[in-house]
């Protein structure tokens, strides 16, 4: 993927995306739009929580963006509904993570496809040789292409045999998710889903409805990336086709940070080949900057209970005050159900 022949496709590629984005974003917007929905809804079960402690991962960043490093046991503070819980457990960021590479691979980037590849690879050469990764794509429903490994090579050959389709397609994003958690609900220690998407959802509302709950309870974060940008440089069409692919890009965004920001993750919309790399750069800082904190959950009532997480500081001596940190997390958990 690194070769110089793969870099020669990824030049030219601009000029053969101008060409061909009419037809794209009528495929996109319009071809999908038309699809029936016809699909049954999952089942939407739960996520399962280890009656002994519920694990939940932690994302600190100081007020520039930088990771902070070096964070005790007692520098956090968990509530679950609002009562201050005792951790009993703390990962520190070296600990290895679970990376699911989820990739849309439909006709919306089928023409990104060997620049999209090409800076993947900055994501996983940002790894640590300990964290494993796995892939899968989707279009109508997930296929798994390659099961969790250390080998950055392995996963970089997977990706290089990729097939993305152009055509009409059914894009369930939604219904994918909800099978990628169910395949992810057997695999323990931190986990981390990175979405490279465009946001487009053919699913059908009740798989929407569904997965947004479970995103919440479950201990997986994900990490949205759009894969749009760089499709909405063309003008074409008229007045009405143009607003209409606009708007159908806007709900697409909304889309992927709703799923980003209920797992306490990050949304992404990086608009060239650049800024893929700079984005999957961090990402890739971010899965190794987690902390995975635990504590025991204080009643076993079956249902669902919410998650708070404070940082403390110490205050810089230079300001006298505390600096302010953003803390991202999942926002709650599925407490066990009563012994029967």
């Amino acid at each position: 993927m690194t070769s110089g022949w793969t870099n020669i496709r990824c030049e030219s590629l601009r000029g053969v995306r101008w060409v061909h984005a009419g037809v794209l974003l009528w495929l996109v917007v319009h071809g999908i739009s038309a699809i029936a929905q016809e699909q049954s809804a999952p089942s939407g079960r739960s996520i399962r929580v280890d009656v002994n402690r519920v694990n939940v991962g932690i994302v600190v960043t100081d007020s520039k963006g930088k990771f902070v490093e070096g964070l005790r046991r007692e520098d956090f503070q968990i509530f679950d509904n609002g009562a201050l819980q005792q951790i009993t457990d703390l990962a520190s960021v070296d600990a290895p993570g679970q990376v699911l590479l989820l990739m849309e691979a439909g006709p919306a980037v089928y023409f990104l496809q060997d620049t999209h590849l090409l800076v993947a690879n900055s994501l996983l050469h940002g790894l640590s040789a300990e964290d494993r990764v796995a892939i899968a794509r989707y279009t109508d429903a997930p296929a798994a292409l390659l099961d969790f490994t250390t080998d950055k090579r392995a996963a970089e050959a997977t990706l290089d045999q990729i097939q993305f389709n152009l055509g009409y397609g059914e894009l369930n994003l939604a219904k994918s998710l909800n099978t990628v958690f169910d395949w992810l609900a057997r695999v323990s220690g931190k986990k981390t889903i990175v979405l490279l998407s465009t946001g487009l959802d053919t699913s059908p509302a009740a798989d929407m409805e569904l997965l947004l709950p479970r995103l919440q309870t479950s201990d997986v974060r994900i990490l949205s990336v759009s894969m749009s940008g760089p499709l909405r440089n063309g003008k074409r069409g008229n007045r009405q086709q143009i607003q209409q692919t606009q708007q159908e890009f806007e709900k697409a965004d909304a889309w992927l940070r709703n799923l980003a920001e209920a797992t306490g993750g990050r949304a992404y919309f990086p608009e060239n080949t650049k800024a893929f790399q700079e984005t999957y750069r961090e990402v890739a800082q971010l899965v190794r900057h987690e902390y995975s904190v635990a504590f025991a959950p204080p009643a076993a009532d079956g249902s669902v209970h919410s998650i708070e997480v404070e940082v403390g500081s110490i205050p810089d001596s230079a300001k006298n005050k505390a600096p302010e940190y953003r803390v991202d997390h999942r926002k709650a958990y599925t407490a066990p159900k009563p012994a029967e």
